[in-house]
């Protein structure tokens, strides 16, 4: 099943285009209830309706160093703190958009946009204290993430060895086009990753080159206590801008359009827009420097 929340805020399944509304306020409320929720009768083709991000969770765990040829890049980045294979942190939620919505640049803040292709796993009901094989009972679905994050921001962050506003600014956490449940995939860990700028391939790889896997990312949260609906993350592969010999040429700008795609999830599509385009006010900040 592709569980998609749409207009303003109503939820329903895709069967082929049609989207077939469903009787419940949220794709949270949807796991809360054990997905056992009815129909409205409503049906609108795909074309008709507005797609939004798919869910916003109580807790977004993200986690970091997970892909062993990604983790390999990082040691090329000078940073102050090493990061560690599968650590955590939690998402800024209120930085959550959908499909088509646009990531605004806050030229005033940043020089130095990236993005970073994950894959989310949606947690399907309340829980805590399991091991990896309880795990799999806990993993209702997924989705695509695009963890965009301002590098220069994050090395000043990571002179404290923590890093967490570089990542959660507004509009930086685009998920969608929609959840895919956990029965439409096989096999979490053999998934094609792929992301483009402008048509242009940027990060390759597969989920099987996890250091960690997922049930094992799962479990070893659940010391914190999940929620329904709660999303966490898996980490990025490899490509993002920052380790190339000269990231600028790579980092995101104005006008970009970013496409992260995941085999059997879907593709989120996101657009990259100056403040301007967004606000109609200046900006009011100061940009991070060393």
């Amino acid at each position: 099943m592709r569980l998609v929340t749409f207009d303003a805020g109503r939820v329903g399944r895709l069967e082929d285009d049609l989207v077939i509304e469903l009787d419940c306020g949220s794709t949270r409320e949807f796991f809360e209830r054990g997905s056992a929720v009815p129909e409205t009768g409503e049906r609108l083709p795909l074309d008709g309706v507005r797609l939004r991000a798919p869910i916003v969770p109580k807790k977004f765990f993200h986690t970091a160093g997970n892909f062993a040829v990604h983790h390999e890049e990082l040691q090329k980045v000078n940073w102050s703190h090493p990061v560690h294979k599968g650590i955590v942190f939690f998402q800024n939620v209120d930085s959550i958009i959908g499909p088509e919505d646009d990531i605004v640049y806050p030229e005033g803040l940043t020089k130095e946009l990236d993005y970073e292709l994950e894959l989310a796993v949606i947690i399907g009901k309340t829980g805590k204290w399991f091991g990896p094989d309880e795990a799999v009972d806990y993993i209702a679905g997924y989705t695509v993430f695009n963890d965009i994050t301002a590098r220069d921001i994050q090395r000043r962050e990571m002179q404290s060895g923590v890093f967490s506003f570089s990542k959660g600014i507004d509009t930086f956490c685009p998920i969608g086009p929609w959840i895919v449940t956990a029965d439409e995939i096989p096999d979490a860990q053999k998934l094609n990753m792929e992301l483009r700028v402008n048509g242009e391939v940027r990060q390759s790889g597969n989920t099987d080159n996890m250091v960690l896997s997922i049930p094992h990312l799962v479990a070893h949260h659940s010391p914190q206590g999940y929620s329904a609906g709660d999303i966490i993350t898996t980490g990025t592969i490899s490509g993002v801008a920052a380790v190339q010999p000269n990231p600028f040429d790579f980092y995101l700008k104005p006008g970009d359009t970013v496409e992260a795609e995941i085999a059997g999830v879907g593709t989120l599509r996101n657009h990259v827009v100056p403040w301007s385009a967004a606000h109609d006010k200046p900006f009011v900040g100061t940009l991070y420097t060393d």
